[in-house]
């Protein structure tokens, strides 16, 4: 099978089940096992119809380090995700779980000719491939290297892009050179901060459990213009795990930690933002990534937490240490462990729920398994330049000549939210939920805060959830 894919196999004669999840994990599985038997669904909500467990204060707690809860978990005692690229039996009363698919990093692809001629003959096959409808398709354009890369690959398609309403953050204006370059049929919308209040009301519902990526409502408004002209859309999602292309990946190797940074960081308030930066200089190896992709520092969850979820487990990383690989070399160890952890987590959830909510389908074709194998097989020095600051070299490459010039040489803005500024104009928004949650024992209401904002959009989204699923 090729693409996405989540589904379940009755044999009747032999009484078996048989389900299993795409590669990536793309598409969803939830199951929950009863006595006598097993229940499974695409979404938590289902489940919940056969009585609502006890939310889980272990998971509750990681969403406060990853900003979602990580797999096999759910928010809920007792229903569990199936990991991606996993297959699930059930049969006589006995439930088993293996993986059926692992990609192995060899590096043996060493020539950049050789390796843009493949990726070439491969986009030009698995591209068309994932248009495969009985209805128009259209692209999620944002004018970066990775869904301007799909776009160059199909016939004037239909293109959406999400504009904002901070300049500097928008990614309309590369967005619109692209489109009249590969003359798509482009549409736009604005996300405003008129959107904040019905964000927060909806996440609850929408995800099942706390997820903390604010750009979960970018998804959700860009699909719904999508919708409004096609049911079927392709983004560019896996690009960045798979070429290496963010930028904290230089930051990683580069940014060297000093014994001057441990005693500053026992001077700073935790929860600000110098003091976030201390704590990532103070680190090496996973600790250090953990502290680039989570959403609060171990020390800031130290400061922060609450009673009922001090106590909830002992190893806050324990996900990224089951999917970091001290046997790769630096750069494919990152590429692992974010294909692994945070691509389906955090990204591919956040589209496909966001997406489904408005019944549009979004597939993922730098994410077909022949190109994520592909990807896994190239040497670090066709992925990225380290001190350069440049990733996704390869694609650059291949794509150079198909391009405005410069175009690839945008900073890259991403669909996050402006929350912080968007909440300064709801008075008491915060306080109120950092009050709320505070008041349940969730965590210590903090004396000096400077929240990024994705600190801010998590604590919004965890506090709306405990009100909607009844707290801890």
């Amino acid at each position: 099978l090729t693409g996405m894919f989540a589904f379940a196999v009755w044999d009747q004669r032999r009484r078996r089940l048989f389900a299993a999840r795409d590669r990536l994990g793309i598409k969803p599985l939830y199951y929950r096992p009863l006595p006598g038997g097993v229940a499974f669904a695409s979404e938590i909500k289902a489940l919940l119809e056969l009585g609502q467990p006890a939310t889980d204060p272990s998971a509750i707690r990681d969403v406060l380090t990853y900003g979602w809860v990580p797999t096999p978990k759910s928010a809920f005692c007792g229903i569990h995700k199936l990991p991606p690229g996993h297959l699930m039996t059930w049969q006589d009363g006995r439930l088993s779980i293996e993986r059926y698919w692992q990609p192995e990093p060899r590096a043996e692809i060493t020539d950049m000719a050789e390796a843009c001629e493949e990726l070439d003959a491969l986009l030009g096959e698995v591209v068309p491939d994932h248009t495969l409808s009985d209805v128009p398709v259209g692209v999620f354009l944002s004018g970066g290297i990775d869904s301007t890369t799909v776009t160059a690959y199909l016939d004037h398609p239909k293109t959406f892009t999400l504009s904002q309403d901070v300049a500097h953050r928008s990614e309309a204006p590369a967005a619109r050179i692209a489109a009249a370059h590969f003359g798509t049929d482009h549409h736009e919308v604005t996300a405003g901060a008129i959107d904040l209040e019905q964000a927060l009301s909806a996440m609850p519902n929408l995800y099942d459990e706390p997820f903390g990526d604010s750009g979960a409502w970018s998804v959700w408004m860009i699909s719904r213009l999508a919708r409004q002209r096609v049911t079927v859309a392709l983004s560019g999602e896996g690009g960045d795990e798979l070429f290496c292309g963010y930028q904290w990946y230089s930051r990683w190797f580069t940014t060297p930690s000093s014994p001057i940074h441990d005693i500053l960081a026992r001077l700073v308030p935790p929860v600000t933002n110098y003091g976030r930066s201390l704590h990532r200089n103070t680190t090496c190896g996973l600790e250090r990534y953990a502290t680039f992709l989570g959403v609060f520092t171990p020390q800031q969850k130290s400061a922060l937490l609450g009673p009922r979820l001090a106590d909830a487990h002992d190893d806050d990383l324990w996900f990224y240490r089951k999917n970091w690989r001290d046997d790769l070399d630096p750069l494919h160890r990152l590429q692992w462990a974010d294909v692994h952890t945070y691509l389906p987590e955090g990204m591919l959830t956040k589209v496909d729920r966001a997406s489904m909510d408005h019944s549009l389908e979004v597939r993922p074709p730098l994410l077909d398994h022949r190109i994520v194998e592909f990807a896994f097989r190239l040497h670090p020095k066709l992925q990225r330049d380290i001190h350069g600051g440049r990733g996704k070299l390869v694609v650059r490459q291949l794509m150079a000549d198909r391009i405005p010039p410069g175009h690839f040489d945008r900073p890259k803005k991403g669909f996050n939210l402006p929350i912080r500024r968007w909440v300064r104009r709801h008075p008491g928004m915060i306080d109120a939920a950092l009050d709320r949650l505070a008041d349940a024992g969730v965590i210590r209401r903090p004396r000096i805060t400077m929240f990024k904002n994705e600190q801010v959009w998590a604590l919004l989204v965890l506090d709306r959830w405990l009100e909607r699923f009844g707290g801890l």
